[in-house]
């Protein structure tokens, strides 16, 4: 891989399957893989524009509420938005905030894996999200590893 990667896990744990996106990157960060930092939030905000200034591509992972299973990949673009609040700054915001902020323009992705129970507060995975969640960490970690992660994204989306 040229450059440095960030991947940003994010979603609740304690609401069953929004805990996808910090369990594979979990998973990424127990990988210690060359290169690659994890950071692991409840949700995105403004300040993690400054976070994917610093490096070349970036990997959000969250969970997805529909889409195939097990995981979908996608290139995230930027976009802006005249307001942000605490519950509602998407990675495409993330990204153009890097562009105008620190012009900065990461390669960026998002990682969905598909959930499928969103509404107790309980911190344990459906055991078809945990199946999907196995899948995307091993592809991922794979990808990572072999420094291909663009072209298999690329693939993939």
């Amino acid at each position: 891989m040229d450059g440095k990667v960030l991947v940003i896990g994010f979603g609740n744990p304690a609401r069953e399957d929004d805990g996808l996106g910090p369990a594979v990157a979990e998973a990424v960060e127990k990988a210690t893989i060359d290169g690659v930092t994890v950071d692991i939030d409840y949700q995105l905000s403004i300040e993690h524009a400054s976070d994917a200034a610093e490096y070349e591509i970036v990997v959000f992972v969250d969970a997805a509420v529909e889409g195939e299973a097990p995981f979908t990949v996608g290139v995230v673009e930027p976009s802006m938005t005249e307001s942000f609040t605490s519950h509602s700054v998407s990675p495409g915001q993330v990204i153009g905030l890097a562009e105008k902020l620190f012009r900065a323009r990461p390669k960026a992705y998002i990682l969905g894996i598909r959930g499928y129970s969103f509404e107790m507060f309980r911190e344990e995975m459906t055991d078809d999200a945990c199946r999907n969640m196995d899948e995307a960490a091993a592809w991922l970690i794979s990808s990572l590893r072999k420094g291909n992660i663009e072209v298999t994204m690329g693939e993939l989306s």
